[in-house]
């Protein structure tokens, strides 16, 4: 849900994340992993955005994981082979604060090999940063600030002046999504306009993602509980190839 939220606000406002990690507004469009040549790693926490002078490599994590540093390494190097000319600015943003000493790393190191990135703790920017930017509006409340909530009322404020619906409707409820790794959700829905927030295109995608979620959980239920797969389609709504998917996995996992 956070990652998506990251990627969404990185695609359509790719000139405000420019401005704050590049330091000109530059435009860019989304450069998909696939077009990276080999077998796209796991892409859902990443965003690659592209413009005729460089490349950004931005990284969204909710906490760190071992294997950060080699995957940055690992797109430097496949972008190095579709254009070795480009250069390449990689990030990976922290969303939530930890004690762990994982995200203070900026370098993966393996024998006479060293590549070396940058990393943003949002937790210590300061909130005021993400004020000047309309696609950054929903990072203010993880930012460096004393009072959350405030902030998170601050960000609506700007957001409910925008005129354009779609991205208010959009702001408003990324606002949302990413103020609930600090803020409890009482608080957030008495700062934030839930009617408003239903109306984007983020908050339709998570509730279709939680129902496909549901309708697969579902399916390996009955699928365990020896129902066939034409009745699992017929109950859940799935197609039946999903079914037979479905099926497939548990077998394996059964045969591990």
């Amino acid at each position: 849900m956070y990652d998506d939220t990251c990627r969404f606000l990185a695609e359509h406002f790719s000139t405000d994340f420019a401005s704050w990690l590049l330091g000109k507004p530059v435009t860019m469009t989304e450069l998909k992993p696939s077009e990276l040549s080999l077998d796209p790693i796991r892409a859902d926490a990443l965003i690659l955005l592209e413009s005729d002078e460089s490349v950004l490599h931005i990284e969204f994590q909710t906490l760190p994981k071992n294997n950060i540093p080699f995957r940055v390494l690992d797109y430097r190097v496949r972008m190095y082979r579709k254009d070795p000319t480009k250069p390449m600015r990689q990030v990976v943003i922290y969303l939530k604060q930890t004690g762990s000493q994982l995200v203070y790393q900026t370098s993966f190191t393996m024998e006479r090999t060293r590549h070396e990135f940058d990393v943003i703790r949002l937790w210590e920017q300061p909130a005021s940063l993400f004020l000047q930017y309309p696609g950054l509006l929903p990072f203010a409340t993880l930012g460096q600030t004393a009072n959350p909530a405030e902030t998170l009322r601050q960000a609506t404020e700007i957001v409910d002046r925008i005129e354009d619906p779609a991205i208010q409707a959009n702001l408003t409820a990324a606002a949302a999504i990413l103020a609930g790794l600090r803020l409890e959700q009482d608080v957030i829905y008495s700062l934030v306009r839930r009617d408003i927030m239903q109306e984007s295109v983020i908050y339709r995608s998570i509730q279709e993602e939680a129902e496909a979620r549901k309708q697969r959980e579902i399916a390996n239920n009955s699928l365990r509980e020896g129902f066939p797969v034409e009745a699992v389609a017929r109950i859940t709504g799935l197609l039946i190839e999903e079914v037979q998917q479905l099926q497939q996995q548990l077998s394996e996992s059964a045969e591990s």
